[in-house]
């Protein structure tokens, strides 16, 4: 009964997957073909396309007045493109922007955004006009070249795609993210896409090694410096996927006093200046670049960033280099040549794919455009032997339109025409009359059927029409002479010496403090014990150790893990520090047991359970701020101990206040584990260990704080495993050694 009901109201019942799945593809798709993925034919997407060709209708030429960019921006919304006028003015202001697109195509007048990422102004303040580059696209498009399809709102009609007498999908390159695909061509330079193009032109079995040896590489309109390898280039240009290493052009400014500063003039594609500038800062504050002193933006129209080394015996090539690893100064330019082709259809193409399919769809526009130039030198032909007739026969065509009811089929049937020539003779001014004649109205009908058998000529040759594109190709050259050179230089990758960052560093004393809640800071020099330290209300001091800012700071956390940071990296000043977890990966229910500056030596660690072992200190070096896991820790049974080892003796004491003494021999080395049983327990665990020389005896603290040896052992010593036996009279509660 209800599924009638339903029926009765236009209403299917579906399942929800399908419905979901049906709708998903049909939104997927429409990402893909209308909105992220450029045509290969024009290299334009559809927003791009309908901004062009809105701002033909206004007349925009490059050589005539702006119109504000409102202006165009209103049209293409109301017209061609149903969606909001920001997105429409974003893309018409990359469009713009020359540090954006190698050869831009829009001719902008005002702010349209600069390389700091600074927005332009609204578009009611702007104007703009189509550029050179934007013509060539939009040429012959009224000569029936491609085809046209109804706008949204079927009261015109937009094209499909554009004549595109420019290779502007290499040529200004192009970014897009649809639904499961992407795309990502770098710009080139035209010069180069020209000779490869000629060279397809004339050889079209070309190799995919021989067109990369015209197109060089991107060439990217912010300049800088290509290092990737030559071979690398040709393997992403094959297969239509990559990437390209970028660095920022640089160069030595020598100063007074035989100092030197680096100057930058060239920073890599789409990374914006403010931005790096601010990353840079940020590394010289937190001591990640302790080469640098300082950093300055210079720049006017061209880009100056100046950088101070802090001293000048430095090598500005190892100072660059620590730059490119750690900063935006170099990048990954990645290649993803995935786009729509005349059949609409997505896919990778190499590169000389894409270029072949450019001038395959140019043979097309010629083709069409000469059967469009042919279709109305026919027309004309055919109304200029109309006129002739009339020219010959004046007299008796002026008495048949006077005196006849019918002129035109008089005019058919008396001169043998046909309704177009007669329809042209009937609608012929009196002041035409006296123009009419014989012999220029031959020498054009003589012109026009050379024209019309060119054009036969070039429409049943295939080898002329590849001359004439072959031609029209050449031309181009002289359209951008003006800014043929290329910008981003091709070089070898610098060889450069291995060097450690820490070679840069001034060794300079400093105190770590690290608090019992896990607070951490430095202070300058070595703090005496009886320097009065601020700590945050209940918390206390937990380690205070002496280091240098060379020094990496090794870190032994409860769960068992050892962490590595340069003492430089931890947080310097006054106030209470920084937490702990923000320079390691230190989970909140875990805590710092012991820290220390790294030495070359061995160390005991230890669970509560009293199962350790020896390590060296060279294994527990961590080169991720993660850490190393050596002691295995499960449960409740927490790493207790990290002790330095100094002597031949080792005394471990429980919580039980059992200590038992035996040599350090006996405790085995290892890299990683649980480990073996330093000392047994009954009911107790772990509470210190020590290291000593047999013959000087253990030393602890007394309760009153006095120091107390002890050098006859015999009643403690026993076999690693033991459980040991009391402690002697005054050792401290809890049982610990220092």
């Amino acid at each position: 009964m209800e599924n009638e009901e339903l029926q009765n109201e236009n209403i299917s019942l579906t399942p929800f997957s399908k419905a979901i799945s049906e709708r998903y593809l049909a939104y997927a798709l429409s990402t893909i073909t209308s909105r992220s993925l450029p045509d290969v034919r024009d290299g334009l997407k559809p927003v791009h396309r309908r901004v062009l060709f809105a701002m033909m209708q206004l007349k925009l030429n490059h050589n005539l007045s702006f119109k504000k960019s409102a202006r165009v921006v209103g049209d293409v919304m109301g017209k061609f493109h149903p969606h909001g006028d920001a997105a429409i003015y974003d893309s018409m202001v990359r469009m713009a922007q020359d540090f954006a697109l190698r050869y831009p195509l829009v001719d902008g007048q005002g702010n349209f955004g600069n390389i700091d990422g600074d927005n332009a102004a609204a578009m009611r303040y702007t104007e703009a006009r189509m550029s050179k580059a934007a013509e060539l696209l939009l040429s012959d498009i009224d000569k029936d070249t491609v085809d046209f399809r109804v706008t949204y709102d079927d009261e015109g009609k937009e094209p499909v795609v554009l004549p595109s007498a420019f290779p502007n999908l290499l040529a200004n390159g192009s970014q897009g993210i649809a639904v499961g695909m992407a795309t990502s061509i770098p710009p080139h330079n035209i010069y180069e896409l020209i000779d490869a193009l000629l060279h397809l032109i004339k050889f079209p079995n070309a190799s995919d090694t021989t067109i990369s040896n015209f197109v060089k590489g991107p060439d990217f309109p912010t300049g800088g410096i290509l290092v990737e390898p030559k071979s690398s280039i040709e393997s992403s240009y094959k297969n239509g996927k990559g990437s390209f290493r970028l660095r920022a052009r640089w160069n030595i400014e020598n100063i007074k006093g035989g100092q030197w500063k680096i100057i930058i003039s060239e920073i890599p594609y789409q990374v914006q200046k403010s931005r790096l500038l601010e990353k840079i800062s940020e590394f010289i504050d937190n001591k990640s670049l302790p080469m640098i002193s300082d950093i300055r933006d210079e720049s006017t129209e061209n880009i100056r960033i100046v950088i101070e080394p802090k001293s000048r015996n430095l090598s500005p090539e190892m100072i660059m280099e620590t730059l490119f690893k750690k900063t935006d100064l170099e990048v990954r330019v990645s290649l993803n040549l995935n786009v729509i082709d005349d059949k609409n259809i997505p896919g990778v193409k190499s590169l000389k794919e894409a270029l072949k399919s450019w001038i395959d769809h140019r043979q097309i526009i010629l083709q069409r455009k000469s059967k469009y130039r042919l279709n109305q030198i026919e027309n004309r032909i055919n109304i200029l032997n109309g006129y002739i007739i009339v020219y010959l026969n004046l007299d008796k065509v002026i008495e048949i339109i006077r005196v006849e009811d019918n002129p035109k089929v008089v005019l058919i049937s008396y001169f043998k025409i046909n309704e177009i020539q007669a329809n042209a003779i009937l609608d012929m001014r009196l002041r035409s009359l006296k123009k009419l004649e014989e012999i220029e109205l031959r020498n054009e009908l003589s012109k026009l059927e050379n024209e019309q058998n060119n054009l036969n000529e070039i429409l049943n040759n295939i080898n002329v029409q590849w001359k004439e594109i072959y031609a029209d190709i050449k031309n181009l050259k002289k359209d951008f002479q003006d800014i043929s050179s290329r910008k981003t230089e091709i070089s070898d990758l610098p060889l450069v010496e291995e060097f450690d960052e820490d070679q840069f560093l001034t060794k300079e004393p400093i105190t770590i403090i690290l608090s019992d809640q896990g607070w951490i800071r430095t202070q300058k020099n070595h703090l005496n014990n009886d320097v009065e330290l601020k700590y945050r209300e209940g918390d206390k001091e937990k380690f205070k150790i002496h280091a240098f800012t060379t020094d990496k700071i090794i870190f032994f956390a409860d769960n068992g893990r050892f962490f590595c940071v340069s003492a430089n990296k931890l947080p310097s000043g006054r106030g209470f520090g920084e937490p702990v977890s923000l320079t390691i990966d230190l989970k909140t229910e875990n805590k710092i047991i012991s820290c220390f500056p790294f030495f070359e030596g061995n160390i005991v660690i230890a669970l509560e359970s009293g199962h350790g072992f020896k390590i060296n200190t060279t294994n527990i070096v961590a080169q991720t701020k993660s850490g190393k896991q050596i002691l295995n820790s499960k449960g409740n049974n927490k790493a207790k101990v990290c002790k330095k080892i100094e002597g031949d003796t080792i005394a471990v004491v429980g919580n039980n206040r059992k200590l038992l003494v035996y040599p350090i021999d006996e405790v085995p080395e290892l890299n990683k584990g649980k480990g073996v049983i330093l000392q047994r327990y009954k009911d107790g665990t772990l509470s210190d260990i020590t290291t000593f020389n047999k013959e000087d005896g253990i030393i602890w603290k007394m309760t009153g704080g006095r120091q107390r040896t002890e050098k006859d052992l015999l009643t403690w010593q026993g076999k690693r495993g033991g459980a040991g036996r009391m402690v002697p009279n005054g050792f401290p509660r809890p049982p610990i050694f220092n």
